[in-house]
């Protein structure tokens, strides 16, 4: 049974599997990946495993991301040795959903899922629902599924639109895209209002649902009817002159999947306060942007205002300091601000989502398009408080008691430092435990009051254990039921407290 609160671990495959071939001295498949690698994933309480990058890609959408010059300024400031073979494309670019030839294909896929099932580990893959690479299959056969542009736009947004020939046939087609950016050159928009499309796209899903146990679907808020015609207008009627579908995609997708697989896990990546949206439409986790955001401004009331939100809403968001979209979160925050926003992201309700290299205090962001990485020592202090967290965030307190957002209040008047503090608690009945997680979450020495919501703390004294550091303190009951608990902590400071009868 997977826990309320499981943790997902996000490992960029080309890059793991040239590390590994590097070290054997042999190119590498998905074959080879240790099994004390899984071993290690599975001790430190993770529950998935998401394999960014197996799926196909092709020659086309290599060759753009070698000549775009804005990208290999990017590839370049991350790999200061950078090599022409490191830029392998991007791994949104899917030409073909199966497994890389070079991991070992499908067979080598199967074989490293059931490994990971025997440790208790789930498989998680990407679907790219907006877009396919320029060289994907459908380009000649299906040529109707996708947004098709006009001579005047192609002349008019030359980033946006690109001529393909077909056979005898030249078109021109829209590159995928948001409405708020330009088109991802090295790919092609799908056109959601396409009856055939749309089936096409189940199909592919229902047989990705036999090669894993749940999908990431990559900006899964493009095909939502409303975002598709606000970026698409008129162009999003077929061109084969077929009827347009109306009404939204993931629903009856999902669905569908889960006639046959009921157990299969879909997380979105989403945008533009969508997250809502998209749990309403059947998806089990939604990104929680808006989080990291607030983390990142260091602005302790807005992260309080959105904890208060549902709490089922809450349960099904993704929690996260960094992934392959943003800087590695120990080059965006600060020693001590880094470990208090982990205390506070990975601490509430919700999929707790880890990138590889964040757990050893990696700094260089790698653009996705790239198939190595730079060397990087590990920071050990950022290491080993990873270590403390994972070993508390694997407790099934954590992972399936009940959560509780907690009022601070004041220590006394004309003291506005309360305002900057967190705290949670969670509880699970049998066997009866307790932890009150507490943050300050500014950058000065703050004091408060947190209003404790246990009906028997009277008559009795109480121990407070730190699970995060060494701190002990015992306090009387009848003062924490009336007054609350008195904290007084430094910038940036934080505790795990296991609240016992002393």
């Amino acid at each position: 049974m997977q826990p309320l609160c499981p943790s997902l671990y996000q490992v960029n495959t080309r890059i793991w599997l040239n590390e590994l071939g590097q070290a054997q001295g042999r190119p590498a498949t998905l074959d080879d990946v240790p099994d004390a690698d899984l071993d290690h994933l599975a001790q430190r309480g993770f529950d998935w495993v998401w394999l960014l990058g197996v799926w196909q890609t092709g020659a086309a959408g290599r060759e753009v991301s070698r000549r775009h010059p804005d990208w290999r300024r990017e590839f370049q400031a991350a790999l200061r040795d950078l090599r022409e073979d490191d830029i392998i494309g991007s791994p949104f670019a899917v030409r073909r959903y199966a497994v890389a030839a070079d991991m070992g294909g499908d067979a080598a896929l199967a074989r490293l899922r059931e490994r990971l099932r025997q440790r208790g580990l789930r498989l998680m893959l990407d679907f790219v629902p907006n877009h396919t690479a320029l060289d994907h299959p459908w380009v000649g056969e299906h040529p109707e599924f996708y947004v098709h542009g006009t001579e005047e736009l192609l002349a008019r947004e030359p980033g946006n639109y690109c001529r393909v020939t077909t056979g005898e046939k030249a078109l021109i087609l829209a590159h995928g895209r948001d409405p708020y950016f330009p088109g991802w050159p090295d790919t092609l928009q799908l056109n959601y209002r396409h009856a055939g499309l749309r089936a096409a796209m189940i199909s592919e899903l229902e047989r990705l649902a036999t090669q894993c146990d749940g999908v990431r679907c990559d900006m899964a808020m493009l095909v939502l009817p409303d975002v598709f015609l606000r970026t698409w207008h008129s162009l999003s009627l077929p061109s084969d002159g077929s009827p347009p579908v109306e009404g939204p995609f993931w629903p009856e997708t999902i669905a569908r999947v889960r006639r046959r697989h009921p157990d299969f896990v879909f997380m979105a990546e989403v945008y533009w306060d969508l997250e809502w949206t998209l749990q309403q439409q059947g998806f089990d986790y939604t990104y929680d942007k808006r989080l990291y955001d607030r983390l990142h401004l260091r602005d302790a009331a807005e992260v309080r205002r959105h904890l208060e939100a549902d709490r089922e809403f809450q349960r099904k968001l993704v929690r996260f300091l960094e992934n392959h979209d943003e800087p590695r979160a120990a080059s965006a925050f600060p020693p001590p601000v880094h470990q208090a926003a982990a205390v506070i992201a990975f601490f509430v309700p919700g999929m707790r989502f880890f990138h590889n290299g964040q757990l050893e205090g990696r700094r260089v962001r790698v653009p996705v398009h790239l198939g190595r990485r730079p060397e990087e020592p590990a920071d050990l202090a950022i290491r080993q408080f990873y270590d403390q967290l994972l070993a508390c965030l694997d407790d099934p307190l954590v992972r399936s008691g009940r959560w509780r957002l907690l009022a601070c209040r004041p220590a006394w008047a004309d003291n506005p430092t309360w305002s900057r503090f967190l705290a949670f608690s969670w509880e699970e009945e049998a066997p009866r435990r307790r932890w009150l997680v507490a943050v300050n979450y500014g950058p000065t020495r703050g004091q408060c009051y947190v209003s404790l919501p246990y009906g028997d703390l009277g008559g009795r004294t109480w121990r407070l254990q730190d699970r995060l550091g060494p701190a002990t303190y015992e306090r009387d009951g009848d003062d924490l039921a009336d007054r609350g608990l008195y904290l007084d902590m430094p910038e940036w400071g934080y505790h795990l407290f296991e609240l016992t009868p002393a």
